[in-house]
């Protein structure tokens, strides 16, 4: 049976999404949910528990951040959607797409859901195109 340091590898590798894309992974090792041990290994990496809201990040910035839920993982990014010069609205969007090909899981500032995110690496992006990701 594979031992804990070899979870933890995969879980690394998920996370670093170097080796393997970060999208979204069924977080289950040996017919078990592993979901806690992510959370651990995410922290590990300098991912921290938060909300969208609570997440300090401006408009043409991004952070990635993981949204852990039954059992998966889905990686995305909590970032500034611009609409208009005057609309804007914060949130979480998952990089995985749903048929219309927008964000599958979107977690606006409004809701307290809590997503793991890394703000040390905050990145500069193009809020003129978001999905450019």
């Amino acid at each position: 049976m594979p031992g804990a340091s070899q979870l933890a590898d995969v879980l690394a590798d998920i996370i670093e999404g170097k080796i393997v894309k970060r999208a979204k992974h069924e977080l289950r090792w040996n017919g078990r949910d592993v979901s806690p041990e992510f959370v651990n290994v995410l922290a590990e990496y300098g991912y921290i528990p938060t909300t969208v809201d609570a997440l300090a990040v401006a408009p043409g910035e991004r952070v990635p951040a993981f949204y852990v839920d039954e059992g998966y993982a889905y990686f995305g990014w909590v970032f500034w959607e611009k609409f208009t010069q005057l609309k804007l609205r914060k949130l979480f969007g998952s990089i995985i797409r749903n048929s219309l090909g927008d964000w599958a899981i979107q977690i606006p500032a409004q809701r307290k859901t809590v997503i793991y995110a890394n703000p040390a690496l905050k990145a500069e992006m193009d809020i003129e195109n978001p999905s450019g990701f």
